[in-house]
């Protein structure tokens, strides 16, 4: 399991640095969000973009909690 996280992560920071290197910095969040959404589904990963995460507070369960930027492998998430 370890080694499939340490795999993944690798995988997800090195889509990352590729495509910073390649844009250059100051465009925003969201394109860079879908520059990487894009590249890792091409790498063959399962990505969900602005993926909805409940928060739970005193028993009870609230939608609009958080949205994650993307969410890779159902195992990590990454904001940008």
């Amino acid at each position: 399991m370890t080694q499939d996280i340490n795999h993944l992560s690798g995988a997800i920071v090195n889509a990352a640095y590729l495509i910073h290197k390649e844009t250059g910095p100051g465009l925003l969040e969201s394109v860079y969000e879908t520059l990487l959404f894009h590249e890792l589904m091409d790498l063959g990963f399962e990505v969900a973009r602005q993926r909805p995460i409940p928060i739970e507070c005193r028993g009870r369960i609230f939608d609009e909690g958080f949205r994650a930027d993307l969410l890779v492998e159902e195992k990590i998430l990454v904001e940008l």
